[in-house]
C-alpha cells in the first residue's frame, strides 16, 4: 500500500509543480506563531487529500519546518507527523473524524505522561483552493475530490492557493489541564474540526449579497420608509419621485462585489507592488486573524496618506488569509472606469457631506448597518481625506457614530475596530500635496490623472502596514460607558453617544500612532531636517541615526512600533539610491557631506511628520537640558508635565499623565547612557563633546514650541481676543516666521493646528467658560516656552506683533479695506523688499 501511495505521490507532484504556486499565511510561521523547532510537530489537515499534503510538504521545506511526510520518533515510538480529520466531503454526506486520527492523538497524549519534558505542538493547517464565498442566490461552494475535478481545480485555482498555519495547540498544556485519556483525544478532534470551519469562514467571509434583494429589503425598512415619506412632502416632490430618488441613492452608494474581479485585482496589484516597491512589510496581522477566527465583525480604520491605501490594505488582507473589506470611498473616486472597478472590489461610495439631506443620511446609515448585520468587514478612513502634511488629522466622527449605533441596535457578532498604520518611503501624491499647501487648487480625480501617475511607476522604496491594537467595542463601551446597553426610545439619540464616539475615535488615532513604522527614509529625513543647514557630515549623520535607533529600542514609545534592523550605513545607502529621495552626497577635502536641497526638504517634512510623535518627548527633554545647560530632574519633570497636554492633543500621544514621569526618567537614563548628557546627583548637564547630538535631538520639537509661543504671546498682549481671531493672527505670524527663518514645514502655519492648540488651552483652564483669559496662567507657560526658544525667533515674533498692531490701527480707520488676507500680503511684500 505504501509503495503504491509513494508512486501516486510522485505522479501527482508533476501537475502540482507546473500548475500550483502556493503562498503561506503567515509568511514566517516559526516567528509569527511562536513555534518551538526543538519540540515535535504534528500537522492536522481537515480532509483526506494527498494533493493538499504534498503542497504542505513543499511549503514546509521552503519555510524550514519539519517535513510532514517524515515521522516523529519519540521514546522509541514512530508516529506520523500529519493526520486527517475527515475522509472528505461527497455531494450529500460527510463521514466523521477518523478513528485512526483519534488513536494517533491518544498515543501522543500518552507519551506526555511518561516524558514531562515533551511538548508536542499540534498545528492546524488548511490548504485553501480559491476564496470564493458563493452567492446568496447560488449553489454552495463544494469541495470537489474526483481526479478530473481536482485537475480542474489545479488549473483554475493553482495560482490562488494559500496554506494557512494556525496557532499551535500545546499537548503538554492539554495533558496538564485535562488529562490524557481517550476522551481528550476525541475532544481534540472535535475542536479541530470546529476550528477549520471558522478558519474557512474567516478566509472567505459570508456569501456575496444579491444586490437587488438587498435593495428591496432596505427600502422596506421603517427608517428609510419614514425618510422617503418626509422627502415626498417637499415642494415639487411626490411619493414616486421620493422612492426613485431613494433607489438612485442606494445604487450610487452600494458596492457590487464580484469574486472574479477580486482575483483579477490580486494579479494586477501583485504586479503593481512589484513595480512600485521593493517590498511591503506587514506586522501584527496575527492579532487580526485571531479576532476573525473568534467571530468578530472587523472594522478597519487606517490612516490615510495616499489613494494607494485602499488598494494596499485590501491586497494585504487577502494575502493574510482574511476577507477584503467593503471600503467607504469618497464619491470623487466614482469616475469611469475606476468607479465600477472599485465597486466590484468592495468600494461603496460616500458623499463628502450630506448634512441636511435626511434621505441620503438615513439610507447610508441603514446600508452600513446592513453590512454589519450580514457579517461583512468594513473599512473607512476616519480622517475624512488624505493627510497633506503626513500627520494624523483630527478624526471625522460620522462613520464611527454610525458604527456605534449599529452595535447598539443589536448584532449577533461583537465589533472590533482595527487601527492600521500605513507608511511609505515615497507617496505618489507628495508633489501634489506640496503644491496644494502652497495654495494650488486640488486637482479633481479622473482617468487622465490615473494615467499620469501610472507613467511615473518606478522604484519607490518600501511600504509598511502595521496593524495596531484592536479596540473591542463591546468591552470598551462596557468599561467606559456602561449605560450604552440601556433601552433606547424610538427616534431619540442616546446621551452617551457623542462622548463615546469622540473617545473611541481619539483612541483609534492613538493606536495608529502606537503602531508607527520607523523606516530609513523618515528617520534620515528627520535627522537632516533637524540641522538648520539641512546638512551633516556623514559621520555626524550615522552617529545620530544610531542614537535614535538605540533610543527607540531601549526606551520604546510603545510595544507596537517597528524599527529598522539594518545598520545606519545600510540605511543611508538605501535612501541615497531611491529615485528623487532628495538626499545628496557631496565630497570635499575632509570627507563626505550629506544634505537635502530646499525643495526636497519641504517634501521630506511629510515623511518626518509620519513619525514625529516618536521624537517629541525625547526632544523636549533635550531642549530643556540644552537651554538650561544644567537643570534638576524636578524642573525637567515640571516643565514636561506643563507642556505635555498640548503635545498629547496635537500628536495623539498615548501616555497618561501618571505615565509621563516614568517615561521621562527612562529617556534621561538613555541620554546619560549614550553620554549625550551628564548626570551628576540628579542634575543633568550638557556634555560638550556630544553637544551636536543633543542639538539634533532638541530640534524635533523646535517648531512646535515656536507655534505655541506665538499664540501665547498674542494672548498676553490681547487677553480679550476671541479664539477665532487668536487662531487667525497666530497663523499669519507663523507664515511670516516661516519665510524669514526658512522653516520648511508646510504644517507650521496649518490653521487646524492652531485650532487644536486653542481648544487645548480652553480644556486646560487658560480660558474660563465666558472666554476670558487666565492671564497669570498664560504668562507662566509663556515664560517657560520663552526659555526654550532662541532670542532671534522671539524678536521676529515680537516684531510681527508690532506690525500686527499697526495693521489693527489701520483697520480701525479703514475697516472695509483690510482683512487677514491683506495682512498676509503685506508680510509677503515686506519680505520681498527685504530680499
Amino acid at each position: 500500500m505504501s509503495v503504491l501511495l509513494n508512486i501516486y505521490r510522485k505522479f501527482l507532484n508533476i501537475p502540482l509543480s507546473l500548475l500550483v504556486k502556493s503562498r503561506s499565511i503567515p509568511t514566517h510561521p516559526i516567528e509569527e506563531l511562536g513555534l518551538n523547532p526543538e519540540q515535535p510537530f504534528i500537522y492536522v489537515l481537515p480532509y483526506t487529500s494527498q494533493t493538499d499534503l504534498l503542497i504542505l510538504q513543499k511549503d514546509c521545506l521552503a519555510l524550514n519546518l519539519p517535513d510532514p511526510l517524515q515521522p516523529n520518533e519519540i521514546e522509541g515510538q514512530v508516529l506520523p507527523r500529519y493526520v486527517f480529520l475527515d475522509e472528505g466531503r461527497r455531494f450529500f454526506k460527510s463521514k466523521g473524524a477518523k478513528s485512526e486520527t483519534e488513536t494517533v492523538f491518544y498515543r501522543y497524549l500518552d507519551l506526555h505522561r511518561m516524558n514531562t519534558e515533551l511538548d508536542v505542538q499540534l498545528i492546524p493547517v488548511s490548504v485553501l483552493w480559491g476564496r470564493a464565498p458563493g452567492k446568496e442566490k447560488g449553489l454552495p461552494v463544494l469541495r470537489l475530490l474526483g481526479p478530473l475535478q481536482r485537475l480542474m481545480t489545479m488549473i483554475w485555482f493553482g495560482r490562488d492557493n494559500f496554506i494557512r498555519f494556525s496557532q499551535a495547540v500545546s499537548l503538554r498544556y492539554m495533558v496538564e489541564a485535562h488529562g490524557a485519556d481517550q476522551g481528550i483525544a476525541q475532544k481534540l478532534a472535535r475542536v479541530a474540526k470546529m476550528h477549520f470551519a471558522k478558519q474557512r469562514y474567516s478566509a472567505t467571509g459570508p456569501r456575496l449579497p444579491d444586490r437587488e434583494a438587498m435593495f428591496n429589503k432596505l427600502l422596506q425598512s421603517p427608517a428609510i420608509l419614514a425618510a422617503i415619506e418626509d422627502e415626498a412632502q417637499k415642494p415639487k416632490s411626490s411619493p414616486e419621485k421620493a422612492r426613485k430618488e431613494a433607489e438612485k441613492i442606494l445604487d450610487e452608494i452600494a458596492a457590487n462585489v464580484r469574486h472574479e474581479s477580486l482575483r483579477t485585482a490580486d494579479r494586477v496589484l501583485s504586479w503593481l507592488w512589484n513595480k512600485l516597491y521593493q517590498g511591503i512589510n506587514v506586522q501584527y496581522a496575527e492579532r487580526v486573524r485571531k479576532l476573525a477566527l473568534e467571530g468578530h465583525e472587523l472594522v478597519y480604520v487606517p490612516c490615510h496618506r495616499s489613494h494607494m491605501d485602499y488598494l494596499l490594505l485590501s491586497y494585504i488582507l487577502y494575502h493574510q488569509g482574511l476577507v477584503p473589506p467593503h471600503i467607504a470611498a469618497g464619491i470623487n473616486l466614482n469616475f469611469w472606469p475606476a468607479g465600477p472597478i472599485f465597486r466590484s472590489w468592495g468600494a461603496f461610495f460616500i458623499r463628502r457631506t450630506f448634512k441636511g439631506n435626511r434621505l441620503y443620511s438615513t439610507i447610508f446609515r441603514e446600508y452600513l448597518a446592513e453590512l454589519f448585520y450580514r457579517g461583512y468587514s468594513v473599512e473607512y478612513f476616519i480622517e475624512g481625506g488624505r493627510s497633506r502634511t503626513g500627520r494624523l488629522l483630527e478624526p471625522k466622527t460620522g462613520m464611527m457614530s454610525m458604527t456605534l449605533q449599529a452595535l447598539q441596535r443589536g448584532l449577533s457578532r461583537p465589533i472590533s475596530i482595527v487601527p492600521v498604520y500605513i507608511g511609505y518611503e515615497h507617496v505618489l501624491e507628495v508633489d501634489t500635496y506640496a503644491k496644494e499647501l502652497r495654495g494650488a487648487e486640488k486637482e479633481k480625480e479622473n482617468a487622465g490623472l490615473v494615467l499620469r501617475v501610472i507613467k511615473k511607476l518606478r522604484n519607490l522604496g518600501q511600504g509598511f502596514v502595521n496593524f495596531g491594537e484592536p479596540i473591542q467595542l463591546n468591552n470598551y463601551l462596557n468599561s467606559h460607558f456602561p449605560e450604552w446597553k440601556a433601552p433606547l426610545e424610538e427616534g431619540s439619540r442616546p446621551k452617551w453617544l457623542n462622548n463615546a464616539v469622540e473617545s473611541v475615535s481619539k483612541q483609534v488615532m492613538v493606536n495608529i500612532n502606537n503602531a508607527a513604522a520607523v523606516n530609513a527614509k523618515n528617520l534620515i529625513g528627520s535627522v537632516l531636517l533637524g540641522s538648520r543647514q539641512r546638512s551633516l557630515t556623514k559621520e555626524q549623520l550615522i552617529e545620530q541615526i544610531e542614537s535614535y535607533v538605540q533610543l527607540f529600542k531601549n526606551v520604546p514609545y510603545s510595544k507596537d512600533i517597528t524599527v529598522p534592523t539594518e545598520t545606519a550605513s545600510e540605511m543611508l545607502e538605501h535612501v541615497v539610491t531611491l529615485p528623487r529621495s532628495g538626499v545628496i552626497v557631496e565630497k570635499d577635502n575632509f570627507g563626505e557631506i550629506i544634505r537635502l536641497d530646499r525643495q526636497s526638504a519641504v517634501l521630506m517634512t511629510y515623511y518626518r511628520n509620519n513619525i514625529q510623535h516618536l521624537f517629541v518627548l525625547p526632544s523636549l527633554v533635550a531642549s530643556i537640558v540644552l537651554h538650561h545647560e544644567a537643570v534638576s530632574k524636578d524642573l525637567i519633570m515640571q516643565s514636561v508635565q506643563r507642556i505635555y497636554p498640548f503635545l498629547q492633543a496635537e500628536l495623539f500621544l498615548h501616555f497618561a499623565e501618571d505615565q509621563v514621569r516614568t517615561h521621562i526618567e527612562d529617556i534621561l537614563a538613555e541620554f546619560s547612557r549614550q553620554n549625550i548628557i551628564k548626570n551628576e546627583s540628579e542634575m543633568f548637564m550638557i556634555n560638550r563633546q556630544r553637544i551636536r547630538s543633543l542639538q539634533l535631538h532638541a530640534a524635533a520639537i523646535r517648531e512646535l514650541l515656536q507655534r505655541y509661543y506665538i499664540s501665547l504671546s498674542i494672548l498676553i498682549e490681547q487677553p480679550d481676543i476671541s479664539r477665532n481671531e487668536l487662531e487667525k493672527e497666530s497663523r499669519s505670524i507663523a507664515q511670516r516666521l516661516s519665510v524669514l527663518h526658512g522653516i520648511n514645514a508646510p504644517e507650521f502655519f496649518d490653521k487646524s493646528l492652531f485650532s487644536t492648540f486653542s481648544g487645548t488651552l480652553k480644556e486646560q483652564g487658560y480660558f474660563d467658560d465666558e472666554g476670558n483669559t487666565a492671564v497669570n496662567k498664560v504668562k507662566d507657560i509663556e515664560t517657560l516656552l520663552r526659555g526654550l526658544i532662541s532670542l532671534e525667533i522671539q524678536q521676529t515674533i515680537q516684531g510681527a506683533m508690532v506690525k500686527m498692531e499697526e495693521i489693527h490701527s489701520t483697520q480701525e480707520s479703514q475697516p472695509e479695506l483690510i482683512d487677514v488676507t491683506t495682512i498676509q500680503e503685506m508680510n509677503s511684500q515686506e519680505n520681498n523688499q527685504g530680499k
